[in-house]
């Protein structure tokens, strides 16, 4: 059964809806839906206000929208590897040398689609099974305590419970998880490339299913009840 964020939500005081990412074999259940125009660029992240209006944006190894989204979701380059590191070492430093741009590229593993269709947008319980991440769209205190509701379960010896690695958005969406397995957050919508689409003071608070699970059994026992989180809601109301 999929659990109810619901209490989750509350405690943390988010009225903005969730974002799914689903790998699935059958679009009929995705909609409405949108896709990228097949003869025009466009960053996953330009859907962001539909997802929120309830729509969701459908991609195809056909039809991915830009060649980031291309590479990192459907293994689909189209540039060479070359132009690739070129353009994001020598056009846009994102490294120091093209050297270290082209471990990182390599170092890489793409998104290896289960099933011919990718969807961004709200969550569906009846699609919980092709689900593979869902995303928070927070501001900084949100983060916080949703950060260190991720620490909760977590012993020293566990996978990393949160994350920050260096990707575009839509790689921090999914394929930048090792293993969507494990129960892990990560701290995305650190790219600049598409933060344009969003509020500035939001970023986004990706996690894998078994550690949306996690989160939505925190109870009265955890910090989302504590006076920690309760004293700073209330110094903010007062400010």
């Amino acid at each position: 059964m999929p659990p109810n964020p619901a209490k989750l939500l509350a405690a943390v005081g988010l009225d903005t809806p969730l974002v799914g990412f689903y790998d699935a074999p059958d679009p009929a259940p995705f909609t409405p839906a949108v896709a990228p125009l097949a003869d025009r660029r466009a960053c996953v992240f330009a859907y962001y206000r539909q997802w929120l209006a309830g729509k969701y944006l459908h991609l195809t190894r056909e039809n991915f929208g830009c060649g980031g989204a291309g590479r990192c979701l459907f293994g689909i380059m189209t540039r060479t590897r070359d132009e690739y590191i070129r353009f994001l070492a020598d056009e846009e430093g994102l490294k120091a040398s093209r050297e270290l741009m082209a471990q990182w590229l390599d170092a890489g593993r793409p998104y290896r689609p289960e099933h011919p269709h990718l969807f961004f947008g709200p969550l569906r319980d009846d699609q919980y099974a092709f689900l593979k991440t869902v995303t928070f769209y927070v501001r900084p205190d949100q983060l916080g305590v949703l950060m260190t509701g991720a620490q909760y379960h977590s012993a020293p010896g566990d996978p990393a419970p949160v994350i920050a690695p260096f990707g575009s958005g839509c790689m921090q969406m999914g394929p930048c998880f090792a293993d969507l397995g494990v129960a892990q957050a990560l701290v995305g919508a650190t790219d600049v490339a598409m933060r344009s689409y969003l509020p500035p003071d939001v970023l986004a608070f990706t996690v894998t299913k078994p550690m949306f699970e996690r989160l939505c059994s925190l109870d009265e026992r955890s910090i989302l009840f504590k006076s920690f989180w309760t004293d700073l809601q209330q110094a903010r109301a007062r400010a």
